[in-house]
């Protein structure tokens, strides 16, 4: 375990009153790959917070002591961000994970719960827990997931979700029976995790397949909801399901196509669901201007399923947004939507591709552009959602910062 420490205002970039950048931008931490360094680079992973918000945890693809990938904390205290490296990833050959793409999700017990894309005994990912002891943090594996019987899945891009009743789902990007990637559960008894198959997806356009994101929990009914990148009946373009458990069975369902053009194709990131269940995510591609966009499912009678486009994005050329990526958005308890994007944006006047922090108001979703990444000394390319944790935006952006290897970044609108 590795401690540093950062004076808060390592960089502090704000633009008041600009029309576009509505925020001001401070960097708690910017991470290195120099050999000297052990503390992880590259944090493809967004942020999770304890209930205190004083306290940031996360995960680096890249570096540590192994190079295999780390899971941080950053700590607050008195306005002094501080750096711990909680642990390093092993890699393949010590059967521990390997690369985790995606952040963390805590337990009410603070236990940290995240996955690899790489590592464990076939190379194929990991399901792992960390769990606080004293002052020490202990690794588990609770799966390896190893596709070479066509019976599990391979290759995890998305963060686990935890239900009511403390079980842990997720999905893979390939694998199970038809090679188009799995919805998986680890349910929980006592201190103890097995491992079920949900669901495998089938590789052709009218049943979806390749789930690039993780899942969401609806709060009124615990059903599964996410997205895959392809499929969607006429276009490929992709769409979202659900999953619902009915007497000890699982019963999935497409609840809407993507139609491609200006009503959106191929998502890539994570859902969010709001107090009335109302589903909220992003499309890579499509919109008005094929530059991605923000959509609104509403539930109506008999499972059926409206969609609303409630931003397109329209590029640095009109200081906005482009391509969310794997980025979803966060809904927050007004009904807010916030999200970023991989690139777009504009920097001090500048036609910059770095990639924006934006807010879609409740109610009449207009956009506000919190900031525009590519300012001297900044962070870009920022892959995943934002987490809002006391009125204050938190996340990562992979590349940039100090010394070029990404950044955690705060923004306060």
């Amino acid at each position: 375990m590795r401690v540093k420490a950062l004076v808060l205002f390592v960089v502090t970039l704000a633009l008041a009153g600009s029309a576009w950048a509505a925020g001001t931008e401070t960097l708690l931490w910017s991470f290195c790959a120099q050999t000297s360094c052990v503390d992880g680079n590259q944090p493809y992973g967004s942020v999770v917070a304890d209930s205190s918000g004083a306290h940031l945890y996360g995960t680096t693809y890249y570096g540590g002591t192994n190079n295999y990938g780390t899971v941080y904390e950053l700590a607050n205290s008195g306005g002094t961000w501080t750096q711990t490296v909680l642990y390093s990833f092993l890699g393949p050959s010590n059967s521990d994970g390997a690369n985790p793409f995606a952040g963390l999700i805590m337990d009410s017990s603070g236990n940290l719960y995240g996955t690899t894309q790489y590592g464990g005994a076939s190379n194929q990912g990991t399901a792992f827990e960390l769990s606080k002891s004293g002052g020490a943090w202990k690794e588990t594996v609770l799966h390896t997931f190893d596709n070479i019987g066509g019976d599990d899945g391979s290759y995890l891009y998305g963060k686990l979700v935890l239900d009511s009743a403390g079980n842990l789902y997720g999905t893979t990007q390939q694998g199970g029976k038809f090679g188009g990637g799995i919805v998986f559960q680890l349910k929980k008894s006592g201190t103890k995790y097995t491992y079920h198959l949900l669901h495998s997806f089938a590789t052709s356009a009218s049943n979806s397949y390749q789930p690039y994101d993780g899942l969401v929990v609806d709060p009124k009914n615990g059903y599964l909801y996410g997205t895959t990148y392809y499929g969607g009946v006429i276009w490929n373009a992709g769409s979202v399901y659900q999953l619902r458990e009915v007497s000890g069975v699982w019963i999935y369902s497409v609840i809407y196509n993507f139609l491609g053009d200006s009503l959106g194709q191929n998502p890539y990131g994570d859902l969010a669901a709001d107090s009335s269940g109302n589903l909220y995510g992003t499309t890579n591609t499509g919109g008005s201007f094929n530059l991605g966009e923000v959509f609104k499912l509403t539930p109506g009678a008999n499972n059926s399923w409206k969609e609303s486009v409630i931003h397109s994005f329209s590029g640095y050329a009109n200081k906005d947004g482009a391509y969310p990526y794997y980025a979803g958005v966060t809904v927050d308890a007004n009904g807010n939507v916030w999200g970023s994007t991989y690139q777009g944006g504009s920097s001090a006047g500048n036609n910059l591709n770095y990639g924006t922090v934006y807010k879609l108001t409740a109610g009449t979703y207009k956009e506000s552009v919190l900031w525009s990444f590519g300012t001297s000394g900044d962070g870009y390319y920022p892959i995943h959602e934002p987490i809002i944790v006391n009125g204050k935006v938190y996340g990562t952006a992979y590349v940039g910062g100090l010394h070029g290897q990404g950044v955690v970044y705060e923004i306060v609108p």
